[in-house]
């Protein structure tokens, strides 16, 4: 059986350096300084914790860091720019001094958290809204020029429980009209076509098996012309919960479903993935690629 397509390439322009895109899967590894994310909350909200985390990642094969001060989980409580930035800067800081060819990401939908992270050597803004929630996000990155992670997301965190449910065939739809609208409006607000890379926002504003049609459609997202990121770690729509399970192995459940859910990912042409642990990823990432090289090789 064939997989869906070849992967796309492309050259991922960012603040200061440029990435190529698909000769083989990038790894970016999430850093949460909050107390409050959904799977890791508080475990790194010390600098020096923060620090450790991200130079373990880079030490495991993380090609990219992406850091964020701000938990966008359902019930989350919104963070001030000041408080984030007080979070997030010292850590870029801190890991540029220690490891100068690191390239970080900053996960904010704030403009002035964007602007200071990439002065401190952030080289991408990841905003989960799209640059929907700041009206000057747009401007700040065009100015910047770095890096663009555009995700989509439906309505705001404190909206998903009540929005209207999604059918299976109102899904990729939905996501291609949506983020072709993002693009169009980043590429209007100076922002170059080739900085730009889109993730469909696996779980925000999407409740649970409502994401099932998106991961099996991924493919279809390469409509889209650009690069794509796949952030499926830990995801609750991933796993069946069991009352019989015990907290380790619901962990290892999650874990497993992750590692499955980013093979496929792979498989249909994402060029990165967005986890918590880097390990397993690099492992499924260096597979996936053995096949897609494979199936290329079968049509020459």
């Amino acid at each position: 059986m064939a997989w869906p397509a070849s992967r796309s390439r492309y050259i991922w322009r960012l603040r200061a350096r440029s990435v190529e895109l698909g000769a083989r899967t990038l790894v970016m590894g999430i850093l949460n300084v909050t107390p409050d994310s959904f799977s890791d909350g508080g475990r790194f909200f010390t600098q020096d914790g923060a620090v450790d985390q991200v130079l373990r990642m880079l030490d495991e094969g993380a090609d990219l860091i992406d850091i964020g001060g701000e938990s966008t989980r359902p019930g989350a409580v919104p963070v001030a720019p000041a408080e984030e930035q007080a979070r997030v800067l010292p850590v870029i800081r801190s890991v540029i001094a220690a490891r100068p060819g690191a390239i970080l990401s900053i996960d904010t939908y704030h403009s002035e958290t964007a602007r200071a992270a990439v002065g401190e050597g952030a080289e991408i803004v990841n905003d989960v809204s799209g640059h929907l929630w700041d009206p000057e996000m747009a401007a700040t990155c065009a100015a910047a020029g770095c890096g663009n992670v555009l995700m989509h997301t439906r309505g705001q965190p404190a909206e998903w429980k009540s929005q209207s449910p999604l059918a299976a065939d109102e899904v990729l739809p939905l996501l291609l009209r949506e983020l072709r609208e993002r693009t169009d409006a980043a590429m209007a607000a100076g922002i170059a076509r080739e900085t730009i890379v889109l993730d469909p926002g696996f779980g925000f504003g999407k409740m649970m098996d409502e994401n099932l049609p998106l991961l099996a459609r991924f493919g279809d997202l390469g409509l889209l012309g650009f690069p794509l990121l796949a952030g499926l770690s830990r995801k609750s729509f991933l796993t069946l919960k069991r009352v019989s399970d015990t907290p380790h192995e619901a962990t290892q459940n999650k874990e497993l479903a992750t590692s499955a859910a980013n093979m496929a990912a792979i498989l249909s042409g994402a060029h990165i993935l967005r986890v918590h642990e880097v390990g397993p990823a690099r492992e499924v990432a260096a597979l996936a690629d053995r096949l897609l090289a494979a199936e290329d090789s079968s049509h020459c």
